[in-house]
């Protein structure tokens, strides 16, 4: 079997994205610009790993429907390798509706997972770890997830959290994880602390080599050994603020792997994501390794 870099296991679908000149409650408003796109955090991620230079596979769960043909027509087009990823028969795929404020690019987002079952452990395929560097988990599909966390650890491949939303699972994968930067909704309701900085500390307490937290267009904030960097956000105008979380989780660990300094990973994923925002969608406006070089070459 061909070795992969990185390896992501979560959530993937079908995005329906539209642009509009605002979001309407009760009410109707003319689509600016329409596109379908693949989507979910882990899949996005994985997308921009490949994007990057990696080479990348992925882990999951789709229907054998339209939605899940094109799901997997995507991830191909973008080289992610989707021979571990299990094709529910007779199954609805996974898709979200996406709605993006034209004047601000940030975005409502209304998703269902359809009736395709989530992983169950004996489900994933294992080998498919063998020489990765990273295995990048959203908190979906937790039993696979497990189950790969736990080969990961022990081939020595670095696991990294996207702690987004909580849901049933995450506890049990909250100790495997070596990078693990949450949300800031995620940070706040899971340890009880609305101060960010206390947060962070409760974090901590689970043993992973990075702890931090994504802020939106406030940047990211990590904490180490008792002190706390915080790097902002690029000043940009998004057309779209969708997976610019993906993107950073994902160019932070490709950083990492390089780098061990953390302000470092924060500027290279505080990129990635700006760049990302230029373009309507998750996927569209991710950047190649040499466009983000450029980027961060003409802005110190």
């Amino acid at each position: 079997m061909k070795k992969f870099k990185y390896v992501g296991v979560g959530f993937c679908s079908n995005d329906d994205i539209s642009l509009l000149p605002e979001i309407p409650i009760d009410s109707k408003v003319k689509i600016i610009t329409h596109t379908i796109q693949g989507g979910g955090p882990a899949a996005t991620s994985t997308v921009a790993a490949a994007r990057l230079g990696l080479d990348a596979a992925f882990i999951g769960t789709v229907g054998d429907d339209d939605a899940g043909v094109k799901i997997l027509k995507d991830f191909q087009a973008e080289g992610v390798n989707t021979d571990a990823v299990v094709v529910r028969k007779g199954r609805t795929s996974p898709v979200a509706y996406c709605w993006v404020d034209e004047p601000t690019g940030k975005r409502s987002v209304a998703w269902t997972r359809g009736d395709t079952e989530e992983l169950e452990e004996a489900e994933v395929n294992l080998d498919i770890l063998n020489g990765a560097s990273v295995l990048h988990m959203d908190g979906h599909n937790p039993k696979g997830a497990l189950a790969a966390s736990k080969r990961a650890k022990e081939l020595g491949v670095l696991v990294n959290f996207d702690a987004g939303t909580v849901r049933d699972g995450v506890a049990e994968l909250l100790p495997y994880a070596d990078i693990l930067i949450a949300s800031e909704a995620f940070a706040r309701s899971w340890t009880g602390e609305n101060d960010l900085k206390k947060a962070l500390v409760k974090l901590a307490e689970y043993g992973s080599k990075v702890v931090g937290c994504t802020m939106g267009e406030l940047g990211s904030m990590m904490y180490d050994n008792g002190k706390y960097i915080e790097c902002p956000a690029f000043k940009i105008s998004p057309v779209d603020t969708t997976g610019a979380g993906d993107v950073f989780h994902t160019s932070f660990a490709v950083r990492y792997l390089e780098t061990q300094d953390l302000y470092e990973c924060q500027r290279f994923g505080a990129a990635v994501s700006a760049i990302k925002c230029g373009k309507l969608g998750g996927r569209a406006g991710i950047p190649s390794r040499s466009v983000v070089d450029e980027f961060l070459a003409n802005n110190k």
